[in-house]
């Protein structure tokens, strides 16, 4: 079988990055060929897209951009701190704890305590104590945290702007139902 290479992510030809019996084992499935090409041009695209958060390319031009001291790993924790308390991607929305930063972003506790320590040093967070158990210490944002914040967003929406600028507006409205419907599907199906 030939993967379509014109759905493919630039620089990127599907043809040397895929086994041929992941397609046949689509189409096994009940997918079309065509349903089946696309699958796999997908893949390639999403492996693209995460290979560059996972990088933090946008964190990484902030960053440079607005000449902050801090590290990637020092924003990731500032954006789990912000998940967390928001309850994005989440149950529900709750005080950041070393416990549940370790869990969010999969590192050890010792590890999210020497993170925030930087952070808290930086003076991007202050360590305050759990209103359910005062033993506890929640990471709370500074001005300083949220102005980085605020920056970002300004950032990555331009960014969003110059991505969408060119396309039809149903075309943004369907790609989003669609992606929040892929999001939520993929979530659920991994619990």
């Amino acid at each position: 079988m030939t993967v379509n290479d014109t759905n493919a992510p630039s620089g990127f030809p599907a043809s040397k990055r895929l086994g041929a019996a992941v397609p046949e084992q689509l189409v096994e499935h009940g997918f079309p060929q065509d349903v089946a090409e696309a699958m796999v041009a997908f893949d390639a695209a999403s492996f693209v897209l995460k290979h560059a958060l996972m990088k933090g390319d946008l964190p990484k031009q902030v960053i440079a951009s607005l000449g902050l001291d801090l590290e990637l790993q020092h924003f990731h924790c500032l954006t789990a701190i912000w998940r967390i308390q928001s309850g994005l991607g989440r149950r529900s929305a709750a005080q950041a704890t070393i416990g549940l930063l370790a869990e969010e972003l999969n590192i050890d506790p010792s590890r999210a305590s020497r993170v925030t320590t930087d952070l808290v040093t930086k003076g991007y967070l202050r360590r305050e104590a759990a209103q359910d158990d005062g033993r506890k210490s929640v990471m709370v944002f500074t001005p300083s945290a949220h102005s980085v914040f605020a920056k970002f967003k300004d950032i990555k929406w331009s960014k969003y702007i110059d991505v969408f600028s060119q396309w039809e507006h149903d075309d943004i409205l369907t790609f989003s139902r669609l992606f929040n419907r892929y999001c939520t599907d993929w979530q659920e199906t991994n619990r």
